[in-house]
């Protein structure tokens, strides 16, 4: 049987907009020292500075010739250059940033007004056309002419996207420039300014801060800096003081970890200037996002009223940051707002929580409980699985392949929750006697497949996954005291315990399916396979052996495989278990549904596919298939040699797996089964699996 049509998973319309918001922001947020270096110079240097000096302010004249100073090269030349830069060289490395640089430089000089918006335009379209072209001769290059044809490329592609931009772009973007400080402006000068609160805070809790900020506000806050000295765009979502009034109102009238965890996030949120520490907050009362919001309308409202600004963009949005770039004339002005915006976010927070219930805020840990209790003990490895792949809430887990060395943080920008994040698990691994396990923290752009366990927030897992599909997920729904890091600290120490299956054999860390422990690789092959009716996180012991049938039949073993492709790989392990009436055609859909979302490739040239967790009603009893393929099968760009087709009742074939996961951590086991010259020795290698 042949799967015509492979049902792609749903993204959701939020995750679409966060990856562009991410992506905008990701122009912006690397180059916001360079932001912070041009809004110092300008608060001291300029006309109306605190230490004016005309050669770096670039006012008056020397020696009968008009000083240009820094303030304005900076803000017309480099900033928009290195943003250009920055977009080309995420599409297309260096030499797209390079040829984004040089079509940015079109539109610098054709509008004659900083062009961030025009950078965050030319940088990646130049990255993408030159990646494009590049694509058409790749392959044909005579030996020795690499270098000619490369350097000539991108110097007349550069030159065409520079009177590009020069031409077309930089007239269109200075019309819509012109515009948006059109609307601004009449938002201002109508009192409506603070109604984008309505749309601000609601979009920071859903991730999208970072987009809207440095994506959209900075760059039209710049161009008003320049026009007026000051701007008040800078503060609509950086203002910390909703977020702070939300966290007292929790420190007062809170109960259980989320009142005892509020102080600290206060503090991290105000001084610390990482504004994602407040969102679970909101997420576990929904209702609170209008204590924000009034505390935003307020804030915005003030400046409004007292015609404040800042100079430049206050990223981190901590307090120090944003009195470091606040105008001369805008101190009063500036700390009314954030004060009042404090006192409105925690009065109505207050009154919602006093007047509300809501169960779910007595414990954070009640989700880790609750999951508990259904399993009827506890359990790390559980833990890890149901909390970090399969139950981080977004459908998907990745297995280890070894001891546990190299964790990753992410967040949205890589520079916010997820630093902070980082230092409270770096620390608490440290304490628990492993400081050779590097821990650190990214953006979710920047992430690649290189991690054992990656960290997110729970809206962001779905995000993360694809680019680390190899890896252990876990989700936290709060960046203080989540359970899930004392359960990564518990994976670490058994992941990296002498006499682990994660450390036994000679092959140990290898690209192994392994788990954390003795019976590690049981459960976590047993969670890649949750959706084939498996409990996820049971353990070897828990799987029943008597009665259970012959789950690997000899018939269920190919040696040679036809297959030359993923797809048709795992079509020819579905349709082993197909003849064994171990499940029906829409189940062998589902194997291809769940490789689209996850990659089931365990390391050690093994892929384990199997359906989704959906399509566990298409399983008719346990069976397991087993194919070689001798010359191997690219899967997603990693060789495969066995492929091991799982449908799974209940618990009746987590004994094969742990039979299959030990098999692989060991180098000479694997190299007896390429060897094998007979069905009967695979089954003899995977040992007592049907018993």
């Amino acid at each position: 049987m042949a799967t015509e049509t492979v049902a792609k998973p749903r993204t959701s319309a939020r995750v679409h907009v966060q990856k562009f918001g991410t992506f905008l922001s990701g122009m912006i947020m690397p180059n916001i020292g360079a932001f912070i270096a041009w809004g110092l110079i300008t608060a001291l240097f300029i006309e109306k500075g605190w230490l004016p000096v005309p050669q770096l302010g670039g006012f008056g004249e020397t020696n009968g010739v008009p000083n240009t100073g820094l303030v304005g090269p900076m803000i017309t030349y480099l900033l928009p250059l290195l943003i250009g830069y920055t977009g080309g060289k995420m599409v297309y490395d260096v030499r797209g940033g390079v040829v984004g640089a040089i079509g940015t430089m079109g539109v610098i000089v054709g509008a004659g007004i900083p062009m961030f918006i025009g950078a965050m335009i030319m940088g990646p379209l130049g990255g993408w056309t030159m990646k494009k072209i590049d694509s058409l001769w790749d392959g044909k290059i005579r030996p020795g002419f690499e270098m000619l044809v490369n350097n000539f490329s991108a110097g007349i592609w550069g030159a065409l996207l520079a009177m590009l931009g020069f031409f077309a772009i930089a007239p269109v973007v200075s019309a819509f420039s012109t515009g948006a400080g059109n609307v601004v402006q009449f938002l201002v000068n109508n009192g409506l300014l603070p109604l984008t609160s309505i749309f601000i805070e609601p979009a920071k809790v859903l991730f999208l801060n970072n987009a809207i900020n440095h994506g959209v506000l900075t760059p039209l806050g710049i161009q008003q800096s320049l026009d007026q000295g000051k701007s008040i765009l800078f503060l609509l979502e950086a203002n910390p003081g909703p977020g702070l009034g939300l966290l007292l109102a929790y420190m007062f009238f809170g109960k259980g970890a989320a009142k005892a965890s509020a102080p600290g996030a206060a503090i991290i949120h105000f001084l610390g200037g990482i504004h994602e520490i407040y969102f679970p907050y909101v997420l576990m009362r929904p209702l609170l996002i209008l204590a924000t919001i009034a505390g935003g309308m307020t804030g915005i409202a003030t400046l409004a009223i007292t015609n404040s600004g800042l100079v430049a963009p206050a990223a981190p949005g901590s307090i120090f940051a944003v009195l470091a770039q606040t105008s001369r004339d805008s101190y009063l002005g500036v700390i009314l707002a954030v004060l009042l915006a404090t006192a409105v976010s925690f009065l109505v927070a207050s009154v919602i929580m006093k007047t509300t219930k809501h169960s779910d805020e007595v414990d954070l840990n009640d989700a880790t409980s609750r999951m508990e209790q259904m399993k009827g003990k506890k359990s790390s490895v559980a833990s890890t699985l149901t909390g970090a792949g399969a139950a981080a809430g977004a459908g998907g887990v990745g297995v280890l392949a070894g001891p546990v060395r190299n964790i990753v943080f992410a967040c949205d920008a890589g520079m916010g929750s997820s630093a902070m994040g980082a230092s409270v698990l770096r620390n608490k691994i440290k304490a628990a006697g492993f400081p050779d396990v590097k821990v650190t923290n990214a953006s979710i752009a920047n992430l690649n497949d290189t991690y054992d366990v990656v960290v997110t927030h729970q809206d962001l897992t779905e995000r993360a996954k694809p680019a680390t599909s190899s890896a252990v997920h876990y989700s936290v729904d709060n960046f203080m005291n989540s359970p899930r890091y004392d359960e990564i600290v518990e994976l670490v120490r058994e992941s990296n315990t002498e006499g682990s299956a994660a450390t036994e054999g000679p092959d140990a860390g290898a690209g192994t399916p392994g788990g954390a422990s003795a019976t590690g690789p049981a459960t976590a092959a047993a969670a890649g396979t949750a959706a084939a009716g498996t409990a996820v996180g049971s353990s070897e012991s828990d799987a029943p052996r008597a009665g259970t049938g012959e789950i690997l039949a000899r018939e269920s073993v190919v040696l040679n495989g036809s297959a030359t492709t993923r797809d048709a790989a795992i079509d020819e392990a579905g349709r082993l278990l197909l003849a064994r009436g171990a499940v029906d055609e829409d189940y062998v859909r589902a194997m291809h549904e769940r490789e689209q979302s996850v990659s089931t490739y365990m390391g050690s040239f093994l892929a384990i596919p199997h359906g989704t967790n959906a399509a566990k009603d298409h399983i008719r009893k346990s069976a397991v298939s087993v194919i070689r393929y001798p010359e191997g099968i690219d899967w997603n760009g990693k060789q495969v040699k066995f492929v091991v087709g799982v449908a799974g009742i209940n618990n009746e074939h987590l004994h094969i797996l742990s039979s299959i996961a030990k098999v692989f951590t060991n180098k000479e086991q694997v190299a007896r089964l390429e060897a094998a010259t007979s069905e009967d020795e695979i089954l003899e290698l995977f040992g007592k699996v049907n018993a």
